[in-house]
């Protein structure tokens, strides 16, 4: 896997969640969850510029955890940001899943681009 492959998988990744999102919520949760998703890959990159590191696995770990969103979520990640707002079946089963998927597909990119 190439690195401008990385880059589209990241880009479409932030893409199908910001989507999901704006579908999904309304009222206060949804301008809190744009406006986080928004700048969460800027506040990524500016943080690995900040720090002196490079910004490689910062990306890989964005689009991991953005899929893994999309997949834990059935495309409707409104069922994570606010599981208050109808669904209510096993939010924390549902992040703890989130958070291994997210992983394993962080470790499963690393491999196949390092």
């Amino acid at each position: 896997m190439t690195l401008p492959v990385l880059w589209a998988l990241t880009v479409v990744g932030w893409l199908v969640a910001a989507a999901g999102l704006a579908r999904g919520l309304t009222g206060r949760a949804r301008t809190a969850s744009l406006a986080a998703h928004g700048v969460t890959p800027f506040g990524v990159l500016l943080l690995c510029s900040m720090l002196g590191y490079g910004s490689f696995f910062a990306v890989i770990a964005m689009a991991a955890q953005w899929w893994a969103l999309t997949l834990v979520t059935l495309f409707r990640p409104e069922r994570l940001a606010d599981p208050v707002g109808g669904d209510t079946v096993r939010p924390t089963a549902r992040l703890t899943v989130w958070l291994v998927v997210a992983t394993a597909l962080a470790c499963g990119l690393s491999a196949l681009i390092v």
